[in-house]
């Protein structure tokens, strides 16, 4: 497709403007220089954006190691990678204290159980093995943790895992929670997490379910609780505006769901909105109208 602005002041001159117009991916490509006097733009797949917590070790936060960012400040939560990170923390006074929703932490510890090692993934490190990773509490009485991508942002896909609190817990039990599996390891148990995505107007685009821990497998050497990084592809959501984070467990008692509900994720990958051709030549339209009497010509090329 070719546009062209023509107007008309004294001699007649000529605008063109080229425009090709691809898909976004999840992949790059140079953008071409220009090659004329009036240049020439070629529209690029947009390039996927990572958002792996890298910048904490970074003012505001500058996290030294061991350690994390669980909202003490009561900023409400935190923007990374252009995506928001939503958070509720309470002081309670007396040193005690309450959060929710979403911590970044560069904690390594996988060998201390229950609560106070609540800031560690299962792997001692982020995807890959990077430093920052972004930790989830779901609370009863909080908001779920979500995660606002930038408008018209697609999301590809993420990786999660297991903290160290919730993963000794269903390996091994605690005072509050049972072993997987129980004395005999025939429990069918699991520990699931819920990915749900909303549009803007919040309204649902669908919603995938990953299994921290699952043994229902009639043969027991296949049960699991999830140690490792594990990729969760994400475009099932479709052009989710926002993606909400739910657990549930087999092991629920009267107070609701024993095992500590705890999950690590890194690498969201989303892809942004690519610009279009309309875009662009909102950039031209307000030199047109100041060269008085004008046309828009557009013809087809084959």
């Amino acid at each position: 497709m070719r546009f062209g602005i023509i107007w008309r002041q004294g001699a007649v001159m000529c605008l063109t403007l080229w425009l090709i117009h691809t898909p976004a991916r999840a992949v790059t490509h140079p953008v071409a220089p220009a090659s004329s006097r009036w240049g020439r733009l070629i529209h690029t797949p947009a390039r996927a954006v990572t958002v792996d917590f890298e910048e904490f070790d970074e003012p505001p936060y500058s996290l030294g190691p061991e350690s994390y960012y669980n909202g003490a400040d009561g900023a409400g939560g935190f923007t990374s990678g252009e995506a928001f990170f939503n958070n509720t923390y309470t002081d309670w006074g007396g040193g005690l204290y309450s959060w929710a929703g979403w911590a970044v932490s560069n904690v390594t510890d996988t060998t201390t159980p229950g609560y106070d090692n609540q800031y560690s993934a299962y792997t001692g490190s982020g995807a890959g093995g990077s430093e920052f990773y972004g930790v989830a509490f779901v609370s009863a009485f909080d908001p779920l943790p979500a995660i606002e991508l930038p408008p018209g942002a697609i999301a590809e896909s993420l990786q999660v895992t297991n903290t160290t609190y919730a993963a000794l817990s269903m390996l091994y039990g605690d005072g509050y929670a049972k072993m997987f599996g129980g004395d005999t390891g025939a429990d069918p148990d699991w520990f699931r997490l819920t990915i749900a995505g909303l549009d803007g107007e919040g309204a649902p685009t669908g919603e995938i379910e990953f299994y921290l821990a699952d043994y229902r497998f009639d043969d027991d050497a296949m049960d699991y609780v999830v140690d490792e990084w594990v990729l969760v592809d994400l475009t099932p959501l479709g052009a989710a505006r926002t993606l909400t984070f739910g657990l549930a467990s087999t092991d629920v008692g009267p107070w609701g769901m024993n095992t500590p509900a705890y999950f690590a994720l890194d690498d969201l990958t989303y892809v942004p909105e690519p610009q279009s051709a309309a875009l662009l030549l909102l950039g031209v339209v307000p030199l047109w109208r100041r060269r008085g009497s004008a046309r828009l010509a557009g013809e087809d090329r084959r």
